[in-house]
């Protein structure tokens, strides 16, 4: 207990050296400050048992999943509107959407290795389980890899990174409202595997995109195939079976299943006050990493396989998805106030809605000067008051 606590409390005590020399590190505390351990000190804390990849218990997973989605298909497909099961529609999209995102953080697990040491078995698994939920594999799979390796710095990281207050000024306005305005955060992963973000070029579609290298192209023609025969595959679903039925059983799905990856992924690196962001010689990969954020959601951290454990996940994505909890633990004591412990959820995470309503309020750009750098708001998008409300929460 700190010195402030014990104050709090009106013990009348006076604090001990111990709890002195605790408030002062914690007054001390800068998250952007360099750690005083290195990645290798936290890698040495984690049990050797949790680097080892099981694939008899990895496909265990799949065909978890698969089933349940099966199931629920095959229940669903028995509802008609107007019957009396007609009220259950939106149960189904909730669950089969969820599955849909269960599915995609196993063939994320693929991409990383991490799902087995075979190299083949990943490519295969992967791309069944994302071009099922029209995400190329190989694309996604390379620009993730892009993020992993530069997570935290502003120029060169490529999943929900900051724009600068130069490219932020020069946004249209309808632009800022639609990318800081919920729903439409959170159905941006679509137009993000065809665009990227603002400043950067690019289509996970395209081989001769510039987020792939030469030698990538023949991937990326791979997955592109299977992304358009699952295309094809639907449109003669449509045909055989009706464009509703389609639409109910797997096009609503798949805009739930969107929505929890935008949720998850913007959340594990937002959304907390003191989340800075590197350039130059001030970010390193460790640094980078521990900007990140574990969320706790409930009921959904097994069925999304603790994708939640988000920090060591980004240091060490060799790691499976199994151990990643008990990773985290053992490296806790070592990592000590750069890990933001999480929130406690509910059954359901529906605090993390509030979080993220508050982020999308409040980190809005970065400076264009300084190697170290926090989001700033643009008051005149929401509302001052509003806004500066949000940022003490």
């Amino acid at each position: 207990m700190t010195a402030m606590a014990v104050a709090k409390r009106g013990g009348g005590a006076s604090p001990t050296p111990f709890q002195e020399a605790d408030r002062k590190a914690s007054e001390d505390f800068d998250a952007a400050k360099p750690p005083p351990f290195r990645i290798g000190d936290v890698r040495a804390a984690i049990p050797a048992h949790c680097w080892r990849k099981s694939p008899l218990r990895s496909l265990s997973y799949v065909a978890r999943d698969l089933l349940i989605v099966a199931s629920l298909a095959a229940a669903a497909s028995r509802i008609t509107f107007g019957c009396a099961w007609a009220w259950a529609w939106p149960l189904y999209w909730a669950a089969q959407g969820t599955m849909f995102w269960a599915l995609f953080v196993l063939g994320h697990d693929c991409g990383h290795g991490s799902f087995s040491d075979s190299a083949t078995l990943n490519s295969v698994v992967g791309h069944v389980l994302h071009s099922f939920i029209l995400v190329p594999y190989h694309g996604w799979r390379i620009s993730h890899r892009t993020h992993h390796q530069n997570h935290g710095h502003i120029d060169r990281d490529e999943s929900w990174h900051p724009i600068t207050e130069k490219l932020y000024r020069q946004l249209e306005t309808r632009t800022k409202k639609l990318r800081f305005t919920l729903p439409f955060p959170l159905l941006a992963f679509p137009v993000y595997l065809w665009y990227r973000s603002p400043g950067k070029n690019g289509s996970h579609f395209l081989p001769s995109s510039d987020l792939f290298s030469p030698r990538e192209r023949s991937d990326v023609i791979v997955s592109t195939t299977c992304w358009c025969i699952m295309i094809s595959l639907l449109v003669a679903m449509a045909c055989v079976f009706g464009p509703v039925q389609v639409l109910n059983l797997y096009g609503v799905p798949y805009l739930v299943f969107v929505m929890w990856l935008d949720l998850v992924t913007y959340l594990h690196h937002h959304g907390h006050h003191d989340l800075p962001w590197y350039r130059g010689e001030e970010w390193s990969y460790l640094r980078g990493g521990l900007t990140t954020v574990d969320r706790d959601y409930g009921w959904i951290n097994n069925i999304h396989h603790d994708i939640g454990t988000h920090v060591i996940h980004h240091l060490f994505p060799q790691i499976p998805h199994y151990h990643l909890v008990e990773a985290t633990k053992a490296a806790r004591p070592v990592l000590g106030r750069y890990y933001r412990e999480p929130e406690k959820s509910g059954p359901l995470p529906l605090h993390l809605f509030g979080v993220l309503l508050r982020s999308l309020r409040v980190d809005h750009f970065v400076s264009d000067v300084g190697d170290v750098v926090y989001y700033q708001t643009d008051h005149s998008l929401n509302g001052t008051g509003w806004a500066e409300a949000a940022k003490h929460k």
